[in-house]
């Protein structure tokens, strides 16, 4: 029990004090989803392109949709993985920032995303302990591990 309050204890400060450190814009819409991402808080992600737009997404599961098959986004005019420049997500219980591709990604977790199971991104495996010890997780990811065929099977 002692554990568990705690770790609620340290997920409500992370949340409190670092929310909202990627700046999203207040009409930000989730290219797949199609709704305003800034409801979403430490889930919200984003692709910037090499041709200087960006695209937020209210979760890993949209924004891995968009790396796996950027064509499909016309109004972006990303044709390749090659056309982005950079990822960004937040740690789930920091909210801090950083680059998608180093980030840990809790996938079978109690806390699902805006459109059910998702990948929770973390910075490191301190922080993904204490989110396990609330939340749970069936198997710990790093960005090379997410395929296309995982993206899917959380899609069903």
């Amino acid at each position: 029990m002692k554990k568990i309050l705690i770790g609620l204890f340290v997920i409500l400060l992370g949340v409190l004090l670092n929310a909202g450190e990627l700046k999203v814009p207040k009409d930000a819409t989730d290219p797949l989803f199609g709704w305003n991402v800034n409801k979403y808080g430490n889930l919200v992600c984003m692709i910037e392109l090499k041709n200087g737009k960006k695209a937020y997404f209210s979760s890993v599961k949209s924004m891995m949709d968009f790396y796996y098959r950027p064509w499909f986004y016309e109004a972006y005019g990303a044709k390749t993985v090659k056309d982005i420049k950079r990822m960004v997500v937040q740690d789930y219980i920091t909210g801090k920032t950083l680059d998608a591709k180093k980030a840990y990604y809790v996938f079978g977790s109690r806390l699902i995303g805006p459109k059910g199971d998702d990948l929770i991104p973390f910075k490191d495996m301190t922080t993904l302990k204490l989110f396990e010890s609330r939340y749970g997780g069936h198997k710990v990811l790093r960005f090379n591990k997410i395929t296309k065929g995982l993206i899917k099977y959380l899609d069903m």
